[in-house]
């Protein structure tokens, strides 16, 4: 019977495949920033609207999150859906392909709801690149209803288990007190100088931090002319850890290094969460394991090199979802050289190789979902990997 249902699950999906290669290219050319997309967020609800699905546009109070829903079953699917752009680097992580392969996948997995006992749903995510857009939708109530959550990221190759990092994000200024830098530098508190520091002792206390921790920033102002004292600088910075444990109890010590500039200029430090933290992804392990089947069944390679696999560990607010959730975020190669977040990335999601990650990703997030809903309905599958 399993067979029979993916068969169909592939050529509703391939019924559809012009609209959904459409639909990415409709993204990749118009980027939008994080809780910005309301014409992102609009076009993927559009097509699912197209397909018969209810959309629920705003959800909880989020001007560019959408529950889009199709079915009444008692195993209820959520496929997960970015779209937000990076900031001068558009779609370098592909998020017009994250939209469209689970657009694909709730279309297709649809046709066979009724007679499955499945409830498919597509949640519309919002700001997914540092503003944490899913935890904000956790925190109202998303998500809770879900019996299992899904959704596949391009990357340059494929790779079953995400390991994403648990991540902080802070906007950082110093305010110090402007003076002319010749005529009266006794006068002046230099807040550019606050922030030398503060790089200069993060740089030292890299030394000393466990292996698998990264802290990261720049500097987004440094001052306005070279004959005035800087009054205010600013960045952005974040730190990762293996876990959420492991980064509350560095967060501390990170924080003294930007203490210590404040301390030693006389500038006054502000510190500012970007957004709450994303935790690390739980990875539901018998999930995982059935989507490298049916994506191996589709033809994917997951034989790549050791160094490449381990290339895409990077943070994403899916991990808070799968905390409370049983989830699955496995990597879709579009080959070539090029990683996440350059600009050749960018390029590599549209064309020929991102099309048939976007198919293959489609069909194989369907024939997962199907996999699992069955095997938990049939009370076979284990409990999720603690």
């Amino acid at each position: 019977m399993s067979d029979e249902l993916k068969r169909r699950i592939e050529s509703r999906r391939a019924t559809i495949d012009g609209e959904l290669v459409a639909l990415s290219n409709r993204l990749h050319d118009d980027p939008e920033l994080g809780w910005q997309e309301h014409r992102s967020s609009a076009a993927v609800a559009g097509v699912l609207a197209a397909h018969g699905f209810a959309i629920e546009q705003p959800y909880l109070g989020l001007e560019t999150a959408f529950r889009a829903t199709f079915g009444s079953g008692p195993f209820v699917v959520g496929f997960l859906a970015e779209y937000d752009a990076l900031p001068g680097l558009g779609h370098a992580c592909g998020h017009n392909l994250i939209s469209a392969m689970s657009v694909g996948g709730a279309i297709a997995l649809a046709e066979i709801a009724g007679e499955t006992g499945i409830s498919v749903e597509v949640i519309g995510t919002p700001a997914e690149e540092g503003g944490g857009g899913k935890i904000e939708l956790l925190e109202r109530g998303a998500f809770q209803n879900l019996d299992f959550a899904l959704m596949a990221h391009p990357a340059p190759v494929d790779v079953a288990e995400a390991r994403p990092f648990a991540v902080a994000h802070w906007h950082v200024r110093y305010d110090g007190k402007a003076a002319h830098a010749a005529a009266y530098p006794e006068r002046g508190i230099n807040a550019n100088d606050a922030f030398l520091i503060a790089q200069l002792s993060l740089s030292l206390l890299r030394q000393q931090l466990p292996a698998g921790v990264r802290v990261h920033g720049v500097q987004t102002r440094g001052g306005e002319a070279p004959n005035a004292i800087p009054e205010r600088t600013e960045g952005r910075w974040y730190v990762r850890a293996e876990t959420m444990e492991q980064l509350l109890d560095l967060e501390a010590r990170v924080l003294k290094c930007f203490d210590a500039g404040a301390l030693a200029t006389g500038a006054t430090l502000t510190v500012t969460p970007e957004s709450k933290h994303y935790a690390e992804m739980r990875t539901d392990l018998e999930a995982q394991e059935l989507y490298r089947d049916n994506a191996i069944r589709l033809g994917r390679d997951f034989d790549v090199d050791p160094v490449a696999a381990t290339m895409n560990r990077a943070s994403t607010d899916m991990g808070n979802v799968s905390q409370i959730v049983p989830a699955i975020h496995p990597y879709i190669g579009v080959g070539g050289d090029a990683s996440n977040h350059q600009p050749e990335f960018a390029e590599a999601c549209v064309g020929r190789a991102a099309e048939q990650a976007l198919r293959d990703g489609a069909t194989a997030l369907a024939w997962t979902a199907l996999d699992v809903a069955l095997r938990r309905m049939d009370a076979t599958f284990p409990p999720r990997a603690e």
